[in-house]
């Protein structure tokens, strides 16, 4: 069993300006001259943190985590303005650029794999390979799973306590419903309805239940920003067409990648990481037995470690570990 490398701290960071209001936190650390990748956080809207920087060998990596728009430490908090699955595409763009990197490779967990997709078939030329973790299509079937009717049938009283919160009469659209609240004028009710909507994800990400991962997640601060961030896309869809990831898999089959994808991962059915991989030959499918969604469950973490090591030796020429 690998273990996540030891805390590290960055060697540089920045607050880099995008379209306004929006500027982001950045964090390198690892090698200044290393293979670059850049980690892409999941939500969206829950940030990174030193946990981010941990998969990845320090000695070989240049890693680079940041927060999206609204997110983490990036300003202004929880902000919708100008926030869509297209501007962060561009902003990993102007990331790139701005630390002189020519390609790198993407490491993103769910949401983090929505925009890992999005990001390559945009830009595919730009990207040396990616390590995708719980993957989530963002198709109106995988929001629906999750905050309509599919993990209800699963976790029945932490859904309760999601359902309280709205009136019977809204009960069909609860997207929509969350967003009426968490868009209102009524500030404590946005708390209320966003500490609800956090809470609700944070109880259903690991196979077994984890009071440290509900405690994370129902933080005020980052609940604000992960309710309303992600209400926000998913009551438009994600800013995606219908399969739009999918459909467009052909333009980035040539690029490597390993799905790290638990069996028991109720917020993103592993039918999304199985329906990925049958549209990417080349990439390499690992289920976890004994996980579900989150990426501090011991099982994913061991095959994060294990694919940041494969990938980079691969990438750099060096022989495969034994195992």
């Amino acid at each position: 069993m690998q273990l996540l490398y030891p805390e590290i701290k960055p060697f540089a960071r920045h607050e880099l300006a995008v379209e306004k209001p929006h500027i982001l936190y950045v964090d390198e650390s690892g090698q200044a001259d290393g293979l670059p990748v850049v980690f892409i956080h999941g939500g969206p809207g829950a940030g990174c943190d030193g946990l981010s920087r941990r998969f990845f060998d320090p000695s070989v990596y240049r890693i680079i985590t940041f927060d999206q728009r609204g997110s983490g430490r990036s300003t202004p908090h929880a902000s919708l303005e100008n926030n869509t699955t297209q501007h962060l595409v561009e902003d990993l763009e102007v990331l790139r650029k701005h630390l002189g990197i020519e390609q790198w490779v993407l490491f993103g967990g769910s949401w983090g794999s929505t925009l890992a997709l999005a990001y390559a078939q945009t830009h595919p030329e730009r990207v040396l390979g990616m390590i995708l973790r719980g993957i989530f299509l963002c198709r109106d079937q995988d929001i629906r799973w999750f905050y309509q009717e599919g993990a209800s049938h699963v976790f029945p009283d932490y859904w309760e306590d999601y359902l309280a919160l709205i009136p019977e009469e809204e009960r069909h659209d609860m997207v929509a419903a969350y967003y009426k609240r968490l868009t209102g004028d009524d500030e404590i009710c946005r708390m209320h309805a966003a500490k609800a909507w956090s809470i609700w994800e944070g109880r259903c990400a690991t196979l077994r239940p984890s009071p440290q991962v509900v405690d994370r997640f129902s933080d005020a601060r980052r609940a604000y920003a992960i309710a309303r961030i992600e209400c926000h896309y998913f009551v438009n869809h994600a800013f995606l067409e219908a399969d739009q990831l999918l459909d467009n898999m052909e333009s980035i089959a040539h690029i490597p990648g390993i799905i790290v994808h638990g069996r028991y991962d109720m917020v993103c059915p592993l039918d999304n990481a199985h329906s990925l991989h049958q549209k990417w030959p080349g990439s390499e499918l690992k289920i976890i037995r004994d996980a579900g969604h989150a990426a501090s469950e011991t099982g994913i973490a061991d095959a994060l470690v294990r694919a940041t090591e494969t990938l980079s030796r691969q990438l750099l020429n060096l022989p495969p570990l034994v195992e």
